[in-house]
């Protein structure tokens, strides 16, 4: 499927609901420039919806309308396929806040296309080397089950690469978290990279420990502790190791 200057549009995601924290989130990547801007949305307490392949980033935020209304994830999905004449160059994954998770790859999708949804999260791709590219994903998503959600979601992206990837491999890649707050936990961003996955993952580990510290600042400006413990107990760990 050519997009803009003849390029293939082909993307693969995760996306995920955390029961235990109420956490959302969605790790992606893709050949074109800047997909985080483009393609996962979220709405802590509410869902997330994931529109890939030919995007319109407009069903987006109308997902996460209906799901403001109180409409299941199938319901959504199914108002969102009634909007757009254009839904079969389309895929489009709905989770909503009981968990319920759906998906839909419209026919006009190329080789590999197609999603894995189970409660709680769905994993999916278009233009894929082959369906282990998702499946990959969906399996380190159960495997790493107990760590936390942006870790899990950073994981099953590397399995997803790791598998194959997409063909023509992957240029920018996004990793998106909320927990309960209006602004994100996690928004980091790869927009254009030869090896986006890997240097997403680099950022990744930067920010990791310091994930609480901006979470509970707003309220605690005496927060940075939690960072001053964790560097503290990581260079000791090393020191033991060494």
């Amino acid at each position: 499927m050519l997009g803009p200057f003849g390029e293939e549009f082909s993307t693969f995601a995760i996306s995920a609901r955390c029961p235990d924290t109420g956490k959302y989130g969605v790790a992606i990547s893709t050949r074109p420039i800047g997909v985080g801007s483009r393609c996962p949305f979220v709405k802590p307490g509410l869902g997330v919806v994931v529109t890939m392949a030919v995007t319109d980033p407009r069903l987006g935020p109308l997902g996460l309308r209906l799901l403001g209304l109180g409409y299941s994830a199938s319901r959504v999905l199914d108002e969102i396929a009634a909007s757009d004449p254009h839904i079969e160059y389309r895929q489009i994954s709905v989770i909503d806040r009981d968990g319920n998770a759906v998906a839909r790859t419209g026919g006009d999708n190329k080789d590999w296309s197609g999603h894995f949804c189970e409660p709680n999260m769905v994993a999916m791709g278009n233009g894929l080397i082959s369906e282990r590219t998702a499946s990959a994903m969906a399996e380190t998503f159960r495997k790493t089950k107990g760590d936390d959600l942006e870790a899990r979601l950073m994981s099953a992206l590397e399995a997803g690469r790791d598998a194959g990837g997409q063909h023509g491999g992957q240029h920018s890649s996004a990793l998106v978290v909320y927990r309960n707050q209006e602004y994100p936990l996690v928004d980091l961003r790869v927009d254009e990279h030869d090896e986006p996955i890997a240097e997403l993952r680099r950022v990744f580990d930067l920010y990791r420990p310091q994930i609480e510290y901006y979470e509970t600042r707003p309220w605690q400006p005496d927060a940075l502790g939690i960072v001053e413990d964790w560097v503290a107990a990581r260079a000791k760990s090393k020191g033991r190791k060494s």
